[in-house]
């Protein structure tokens, strides 16, 4: 079966540079939802771990207690059944109706609305909230909110970042009117983060740059990064495609010239989507993928044992018109993953 490699060398180097923007690993939360984007829960939690990162977001409980024991801080953002708790989890509050079916005595973040209108309570609710958290013995241990387009060339960067200065200091107020402590405070993802020229925040939820990717690098001027995950292929069988014969469903693909071709152990069924043959992709090694891709295998032009089918997603994103973190999370979570 394919395999996908994970290169600890470009991962640390990535917690080098997340953390000196932050100004130290302590305010690094490394973003582990959805499989670590595709990169393997355990694997990149267990890594994050041994560099020194001790924060950690998930989107549900059962991925929490999965890497429990790695972190001393788990922020969990999506979560609607609450069976367990434990001190280390910081469960997300969406909205206030979500409040009576929190466990007395959990560890809560209170997501505020600032402007993306998906999730989150609206700022004028944030007394209403801490009411209705305190009434039910509920520790309010954070307050985030989440940008809509910071990897975007427009206003709603510093308009949901003025929105949210304004929600610290009402719960600074509430907070010392109900004597409670204050809480952390966390709005930067990957691309705020890197457009934060001072960052003074508790910590920042670091996700697709933790993987070695940033939408709009070059227009935002945004560090280089190097890209954790590498995906292999092993060859199934070779052959002689001669002039005029095709292969593959449809057939696509017609050789206009006597060639090597070999299948290999990839394909959509493995989340290495159809291309669309209007459209060719090419390997890091220069290997051009011919005609449809099949559920479990492709064809190559090569009759190498094994192939690297992409070390970086940018080109196979532009390929498919989306953004690298679809290709990524694409992938089957039961793809061999090996740590190099």
């Amino acid at each position: 079966m394919a395999k996908i490699l994970l290169n600890k060398e470009n991962l640390f180097y990535n917690f080098d540079v997340i953390s000196n923007k932050t100004g130290s690993k302590e305010k690094v939360a490394v973003v582990l939802k959805d499989n670590a984007y595709g990169h393997g829960l355990i694997e990149i939690g267990t890594l994050a771990s041994e560099y020194g990162i001790k924060k950690a977001v998930v989107r549900t409980i059962d991925d929490a207690l999965k890497i429990e024991k790695l972190f001393d801080y788990i922020v969990i953002l999506a979560e609607k059944t609450f069976h367990t708790y434990s001190h280390t989890f910081h469960i997300a509050l969406n909205s206030l109706e979500d409040i009576n079916k929190l466990p007395k005595n959990s560890n809560v973040h209170i997501k505020v609305d600032t402007g993306m209108h998906r999730n989150g309570i609206l700022p004028e609710q944030i007394e209403e909230a801490f009411l209705g958290l305190s009434k039910r013995e509920i520790n309010v241990t954070g307050v985030f909110t989440h940008h809509k387009g910071a990897d975007e060339l427009s206003t709603n960067f510093f308009w949901q970042k003025a929105v949210f200065s304004s929600v610290k200091e009402n719960v600074k107020r509430i907070c010392e009117q109900l004597s409670l402590p204050l809480p952390a405070f966390h709005s930067c993802n990957s691309a705020a983060l890197f457009r934060t020229s001072n960052f003074d925040e508790s910590f920042a939820r670091v996700g697709i740059a933790t993987y070695g990717y940033l939408d709009n690098a070059d227009i935002f001027k945004f560090p280089k990064l190097k890209p954790v995950m590498s995906l292999w292929a092993n060859k199934l069988s070779s052959r002689i495609l001669k002039k005029g014969q095709s292969t593959g469903y449809g057939g696509k693909y017609i050789a206009e010239e006597n060639i090597v071709i070999s299948t290999y152990d990839i394909g959509y069924g493995d989340g290495f989507l159809r291309l669309n043959e209007r459209k060719s992709y090419t390997t890091p090694k220069g290997y051009k993928v011919l005609g449809r891709v099949s559920m479990d295998n492709l064809c190559l032009n090569t009759d190498d044992e094994k192939v690297c089918i992409f070390d970086d997603v940018n080109a196979l994103a532009q390929v498919h018109d989306t953004i690298t973190y679809e290709i990524t999370t694409t992938l089957n979570p039961n793809i061999e993953k090996e740590i190099v």
